[in-house]
């Protein structure tokens, strides 16, 4: 399955990104020596710096796509607050801002009160998790300019969300700070998180039909139960190591595009790559997708995170330290998973053997 075959096309997306952000970047001036001057003016970061009189601001916006599908297939609707929190405060956590406040936007073509008690139901057991205040919201009745699957409440959310920067830091955490034979350590993700679901849909659709979310996947789910997976959200374990004196160099966020064009993001600062020759392995229901799918290894790192949700890098000297306080904040798995390299690259081994080469950076 080609990239525009899956049903979306990541360069397309990156070009209108780009554009969007040039456009964005020109009205940073309004705001110059004024509160909210714009500090952080990296194309690319997973967040951005406001200045409020010295009080430094982290903001960022997602939403949590088309996995809403999972949820009006399977009427399970209170684990997409996880989804929604974890697509903004993981993205502010990667600039080293701690998550403070979230702001949200549904809409809907038709309302539903028991859809909307369990989103945000949800929502707060997710902010509570990330201990983060809801502070705002709107739900907007659209009509037939939303659809979905099914006769119920179909909907988009999206969500702002805001931190203030770790007291131990002086600047972001942007990636200007990684050097060769700098340790990368992962965290493993649950599952599918927010992203690669239009490709997920499209291979369980050919596979089988409309009804595909019924399938057993095993004794005790199905399919749609499995991919519906919540996000495990790591805003609490990056702070905690913060909090611990440990100094992060970089931190890239695997979402859309997957672990070579997020960590991307991280590396092109200093024109730098990395071999990763010991990521968590993808979990079973990842692989059997992508078998599923007839995805080689390559698509399937693109799509997906393949297991692996968070990549951070440190010196080599703290990166057994801070995998044990990464595991010690909770329910997380942490692992060395490579290293820094000069070559502008970035080799992933699979469990197979092979290796996958992203195209150097820009």
């Amino acid at each position: 399955m080609e990239n525009k075959q899956s049903g979306f096309d990541i360069d397309l997306g990156n070009q209108c990104s780009q554009n969007a952000f040039s456009w964005a970047k020109k009205t940073f001036v309004n705001r110059m020596g004024k509160a909210g001057q714009v500090v952080l003016k990296v194309d690319g970061a997973f967040s951005n710096m406001l200045d409020f009189n010295g009080v430094k601001i982290g903001i960022t916006s997602d939403g949590i796509g088309t996995k809403i599908e999972l949820a009006e297939r399977t009427g399970i609707y209170d684990t997409l607050g996880y989804d929604l929190v974890a697509m903004v405060a993981d993205d502010l956590v990667a600039g080293g801002f701690v998550p403070t406040n979230i702001s949200n936007i549904i809409d809907v073509d038709k309302l539903d009160y028991d859809i909307i008690d369990q989103l945000m139901r949800g929502l707060h057991h997710a902010a509570n998790f990330a201990g983060i205040a809801v502070t705002g919201g709107e739900i907007a009745e659209l009509g037939n300019r939303i659809s979905g699957w099914g006769n119920n409440m179909h909907f988009n959310w999206c969500s702002t969300a805001i931190g203030v920067l770790h007291p131990r830091l002086q600047h972001p955490i942007d990636g200007s700070g990684v050097h060769e034979g700098d340790a990368v350590i992962a965290l493993r993700s649950r599952g599918f998180r927010s992203n690669g679901f239009s490709a997920v849909r499209k291979i369980m659709n050919e596979q089988f039909g409309n009804l595909w979310h019924t399938q057993p996947y095993s004794d005790t789910q199905n399919w749609g139960e499995i991919l519906l997976t919540p996000s495990l959200i790591f805003a609490p374990a990056v702070t905690h190591a913060l909090n611990e004196g440990i100094a992060i160099k970089g931190i890239a966020h695997i979402t859309g595009g997957g672990i070579a064009d997020n960590f991307r993001r991280v590396l092109k600062v200093n024109q730098l790559g990395a071999n990763l020759h010991n990521l968590f392995e993808p979990h079973p229901f990842m692989a059997q997708l992508a078998t599923l799918g007839h995805l080689t290894p390559q698509q399937a790192y693109l799509y997906w995170n393949m297991g692996n949700g968070m990549l951070l890098v440190t010196a080599n000297k703290d990166a057994a330290k801070t995998v044990d306080l990464l595991r010690s904040a909770g329910e997380y798995q942490a692992q060395i998973a490579g290293h820094i390299t000069a070559k502008r690259r970035i080799i992933i081994e699979t469990s197979g053997g092979s290796f996958i080469t992203a195209l150097e950076n820009e």
